[in-house]
């Protein structure tokens, strides 16, 4: 039976296609939905569309260039409902779940909404994005109608995206081919090719350059399907898009999931808590692109999906417990990206680590400094001291043999450049004008001040960066005397203890009961209670009689938000739980707080700052935990305020979860000894249980399960390697 809606005998709902836009969609949901795999990565809302109106920066790209910057699906030239949207954790891709809504000719309703489901699958897969879009009819009728999709490319750089005014750019060709096939092209200005190629299946009933209809014929209850291919490789194969849209989600299905299930597997009592590991595992597999060394953790997505020293190592130590593998991809990418000369225009220095690294078209140019840029203090410190952390994690020691020349030129840079006026303290300055002004994790230009709130002037040296140093300074004496280096050994261990005392001299203030955040240029102590002395805590170089006082003040309600550790404590000139570095709640900045506390004992603080961020997390969209959220105090009931512009997935935020449960265990694994050492176990509040599965112990497996018993926690070991230990101090 057919509808004679409008005296047919099919319904027939077209729109016009006379070059304009389409209508603007109905409010949308806010979040975004992010894919990535290897250098490209999505920005999409939650329809599946690039919609510049909905969301800054949205778009495709691939090597810091937009290379979809509009796509738009409409039905009979309508907007979709969105009815439900999702990144599957199996696959990496977007599901959406779209419907028709009520479709209106000449005052009558035509089709009345949800009868047409159209169900959209978009992935990316080494260079490409894979769409699969299918309409379903649940009328009982036949129905005719156009499906649109419109779509432009700007191959905007990132910066531009992130809001960079340039005076003259490249043009953009766009060419339509063999009636299936739309190609842009860009004339690059760093004499780069960039393409970017769409390929429809089956082909458009009509096509043009920046939009393709297909008119559909749904029988009563029927369906069509289209699929979509977006290439940014210009020599990409050029398989049928149905082809290999089914091939390369099995690929893409397959890698996911071993990369997701290697290593160390969480399970614990409470399914959200679940939910979040499984999201930070996934989050941590999609950010991570195998490079010529290995895998490295990208940073964050939009802004920072690039390779970023610090980001890299902070990342791998996290997951080291649980994924040594990820250690040995950034230590042996960073080891390879080493500064070599002395170069101002990048921050560079001979024996300094990588701070961030750009392949777009205004670092190409020189026009902003991140082609390959080294304008952090602390990346250098902390890659020793994770190559010391790995070695002792693993005992790998072709690894260590592989870096050892790079680790050895970073301890130089500490000892020479680090150290211009040759006080003992690792500090920072620019040399470029246009450069990092702080050069600390905490990099926003007003992080770093003095107690009446003005600015520290440099050279800075934070009291964190000197932790790092810290403990750089003993792995290297370690790792010097596996080399033969027995005097530099020695040498380099005297060094630590030395600065262990002039770093509590310097830096400690009695009126405070705390640690100074920095010393200024002339010495003097930037009197201000900050995160930073967290991270000193995590690098071991906190006089162990002032630790509990240190840990109290961390853990009061000045500092304690009651969802993490806030960046500085309220009672701060500067203090704003809005701002980016003063006062907001930093996931992974909570995290190296926790494993610091529990480095002196402090594992039952480390339980409670775990159960706030889990809590935090079960908040969140995806069970994801963003780059940073506000710092406000929390109320009953209500979730944390969001940063509006916080990268969201972030790289050591996904870890943090994985770092807080070591912290709160007190776990360490010393795969040379075959032991899994647990000090002090404790379990957040709302954890009745946690099952550690697979931890890697050398060539061996561990399995670990804590439970909740009468004050404190029950070990039981179910399954462990032939050889290998378990040390539980209660």
């Amino acid at each position: 039976m057919t509808s004679n809606l409008q005296r047919s005998k099919t319904t027939q709902l077209h729109g016009g296609y006379d070059g304009s836009e389409p209508p603007l969609a109905p409010p949308l949901d806010a979040s975004p939905r992010i894919l990535k795999h290897g250098d490209m990565f999505a920005l999409l809302n939650a329809h599946g569309d690039v919609e510049p109106t909905d969301l800054m920066g949205a778009g495709i790209y691939m090597r810091d260039t937009r290379r979809l910057s509009r796509m738009r699906l409409t039905l009979a030239g309508e907007a979709l409902l969105l009815l439900s949207s999702h990144v599957t954790l199996e696959t990496g891709a977007l599901i959406a779940d779209l419907a028709n809504p009520d479709i209106w000719r000449d005052g009558d309703k035509i089709l009345p909404r949800d009868t047409l489901h159209v169900y959209r699958t978009k992935y990316l897969w080494e260079g490409s994005c894979h769409e699969r879009i299918a309409v379903r009819s649940f009328d009982l009728n036949a129905i005719e109608t156009d499906l649109d999709l419109s779509f432009d490319v700007d191959f905007a750089d990132i910066f531009e995206a992130r809001g960079y005014e340039r005076a003259q750019r490249g043009d953009v060709a766009v060419s339509v081919e063999g009636g299936d096939t739309v190609t842009f092209t860009y004339a690059s200005a760093d004499g780069e090719r960039r393409v970017t190629r769409l390929r429809f299946w089956p082909r458009p009933t009509e096509i043009a350059e920046r939009r393709a209809r297909w008119r559909l014929d749904l029988p009563a209850r029927g369906s069509r399907t289209v699929f979509v291919d977006l290439q940014c490789d210009p020599q990409a194969e050029a398989k049928v898009p149905p082809r290999r849209f089914f091939s390369q989600m099995r690929h893409a299905c397959r890698s996911i999931m071993a990369q997701t299930h290697r290593g160390a597997q969480v399970e614990t009592s409470d399914e959200l808590v679940n939910q979040v590991f499984s999201r930070s595992r996934a989050d941590i597999t999609m950010l991570t692109t195998e490079t010529a060394q290995g895998a490295y953790p990208f940073a964050g997505v939009p802004w920072f999906s690039t390779p970023f020293g610090r980001d890299g190592i902070i990342t791998a130590w996290l997951m080291l417990w649980a994924d040594p593998h990820i250690a040995r991809g950034v230590l042996r990418y960073l080891a390879a990206a080493q500064a070599s000369s002395d170069d101002p225009a990048s921050d560079a220095e001979p024996g300094k680590i990588l701070h961030e690294s750009r392949d777009g078209e205004l670092a190409n140019l020189g026009l902003v400094p991140f082609r390959r840029y080294y304008g952090s203090v602390d990346s250098t410190p902390l890659f020793v001291a994770l190559a010391g952390a790995y070695w002792r994690r693993t005992g790998n020691a072709d690894v260590i043999h592989e870096i050892w020349p790079a680790v050895s030129r970073a301890l130089d840079w500490i000892e020479r450049d680090g150290d211009r006026d040759r006080d003992g303290f690792v500090e920072y300055f620019r040399r470029r004008p246009d450069g990092l002004v702080n050069q600390g994790w905490k990099d926003s230009s007003d992080s770093t001040f003095h107690a009446d709130g003005r600015l520290a002037e440099g050279p800075i040296a934070l009291v964190e960066v000197q932790g790092y140093v810290y403990d750089a300074l003993r792995s290297g004496s370690v790792l010097a005397r596996i080399m033969g280096e027995h005097e530099r050994a020695d040498r380099l261990a005297s060094r630590a203890n030395e600065l262990l005392e002039r770093i509590d001299r310097a830096f400690w203030q009695d009126e405070m009961g705390f640690y100074a955040m920095a010393l200024d240029g002339e010495k003097r102590p930037c009197a201000v209670r900050g995160s930073n002395v967290g991270h000193l805590l995590f690098s071991g170089a906190a006089r162990p009689a002032r630790v509990g006082e240190v840990v109290r003040a961390m853990m009061s309600p000045t500092f304690f938000s009651g969802y993490g550790i806030r960046t500085v404590a309220t009672t701060e000139a500067r203090y704003n739980p809005m701002s980016y570095h003063n006062g907001s709640v930093w996931p992974h900045d909570t995290a190296l707080a926790a494993l610091g506390m529990a480095r002196y004992g402090h594992t039952d603080d480390a339980a409670r700052l775990f159960g706030a961020i889990l809590d935090a997390a079960s908040t969140m969209d995806l069970q994801r935990l963003p780059e940073l959220f506000c710092g406000f105090r929390r109320r009953r009931g209500v979730a944390p305020t969001l940063y509006p512009v916080a990268c969201s997935p972030q790289a050591w935020a996904a870890a943090a979860p994985f770092g807080m449960l070591a912290a709160s265990l007190g776990l360490e694994v010393d795969a040379r000894a075959r032991t899994v050492r647990l000090t002090r176990p404790h379990l957040p509040e709302r954890l009745e249980r946690v099952m550690v599965r697979r931890i890697p112990v050398g060539d061996g497996t561990a399995d670990i399960y804590i439970t909740r018993a009468a004050g404190s926690v029950a070990i039981d070991v179910p399954h462990r390697s032939r050889g290998v230990e378990i040390d539980v101090k209660m």
